[in-house]
């Protein structure tokens, strides 16, 4: 394995590792700062709400000065805000710290999700869905490693950890000879004016199409990911068996990206897209409507087998319908327009939770289920 490949894996695990830390730590997190789930909720929007400017700047930015100091500088922010989350003992250095969270990983994934089409070779739907494996891989470990370290050590200790590991990606990514990857496009793309650039993105109907079906994919994974424990606690679950199958949902979400890297067709993205969204909205309907405990557990880890290959496959499709050169910018807008769905539903399923509890609640991601198919289905006509 080359040091670029071991850059792009690190970034990709530790960008898993960020969507999942606030679902992963959340109850003794919420204990420690003695919040509810109202806060708790504000918290989850403003990982998203940050993503959103980040995105566009990161964009433009990694479009001129290159993808090496954009990956070092956004491995050195999510550090920051992780030593500054252990460090929170009230909510105002919490919620600053997942503010300064979004920051890096957006900046991270800005260019990391480019950047595995040269570290993986081969089809669009081939790079991005085994790159999307190792970053559902960092998911998937992480509320495994919380869970485990949270029973020997304090949660300011595991955060400290977690930064520890993130850094690597600033690291690796230092020795990296960028120059030499051919990661900028071709010359006539790569010298055109920003203006221009993004011009050409916001008059394109399949950046739009894209950027939509973030906007209501977004927000059900950030709801899973982050409401998964209390829904399975709410049915009687422990603790420790709600965050074991939070891990089996991370678990299936990898496996999926995996096994979709291998046996997804070339050309077959949008109708896959289309299938996985209907899909989404059966799983939502049950559970919304199931009662018992089983049902709820396995319908948890089959939403990680669906969420897995929504996303990747998309990005397939946006990274395979543009030049390289503007691949910073196309990112950038295809999270920014996300980033508003991934604010507005958490926020609002927290309220929501705070008078009629959880479960109800999901009833916003499974209309957010709903506007998913119906952008999928233009999208694949």
């Amino acid at each position: 394995m080359s040091l670029f490949q071991a850059t792009t894996i690190m970034g990709l695990l530790a960008t898993g590792m960020g969507v999942a830390l606030l679902g992963s730590v959340k109850l003794p997190l919420a204990r420690k700062l003695q919040i509810d789930e109202t806060r708790v909720g504000g918290m989850v929007s403003m990982f998203g709400f940050a993503m959103i400017p980040t995105m566009l700047v990161a964009g433009f930015v990694t479009d001129l000065v290159g993808k090496q100091p954009v990956l070092i500088a956004g491995s050195l922010f999510m550090t920051a805000s992780l030593v500054l989350l252990a460090q929170s003992r009230t909510y105002a250095p919490a919620l600053l710290a997942v503010l300064l969270l979004s920051v890096g990983w957006a900046t991270v994934i800005n260019v990391i999700n480019p950047l595995a089409l040269f570290a993986f070779p081969g089809a669009e739907t081939y790079a991005m869905n085994l790159a999307c494996f190792y970053f559902g891989l960092g998911a998937f470990v992480t509320p495994l490693a919380a869970a485990f370290l949270l029973r020997k050590v304090e949660l300011t200790r595991v955060l400290l950890v977690m930064a520890g590991f993130v850094v690597l990606t600033a690291v690796l990514a230092a020795g990296v000879d960028f120059s030499t990857l051919g990661t900028t496009g071709s010359p006539q793309a790569a010298a055109a004016p920003s203006q221009a650039g993004i011009g050409t993105l916001l008059g394109d109907s399949i950046m739009w199409l894209c950027a939509l079906l973030l906007f209501f994919y977004a927000p059900m994974e950030a709801t899973m990911g982050a409401w998964a424990t209390t829904y399975l606690g709410n049915k009687g679950l422990s603790e420790g068996a709600a965050s074991g199958l939070l891990s089996g949902y991370w678990l299936a979400y990898m496996a999926s990206r995996l096994a979709a890297a291998y046996t997804l067709p070339g050309g077959s993205e949008k109708a896959a897209i289309l299938a996985l969204s209907v899909v989404c909205v059966a799983i939502w309907a049950v559970v919304v409507a199931s009662r018992g405990r089983v049902l709820a557990a396995a319908m948890v880890v089959v939403a990680g087998a669906v969420f897995g290959p929504i996303y990747p496959t998309i990005m397939a499709v946006l990274l395979g319908h543009f030049d390289k050169a503007l691949h910073g910018r196309a990112v950038g807008l295809l999270f920014a327009v996300g980033g508003l769905g991934w604010t507005a539903l958490p926020m609002l399923i927290g309220a929501y939770a705070q008078r009629r509890g959880v479960q109800r609640g999901f009833l916003m991601a499974a209309a957010s289920a709903v506007g998913l198919t119906a952008i999928a289905l233009l999208l694949a006509v």
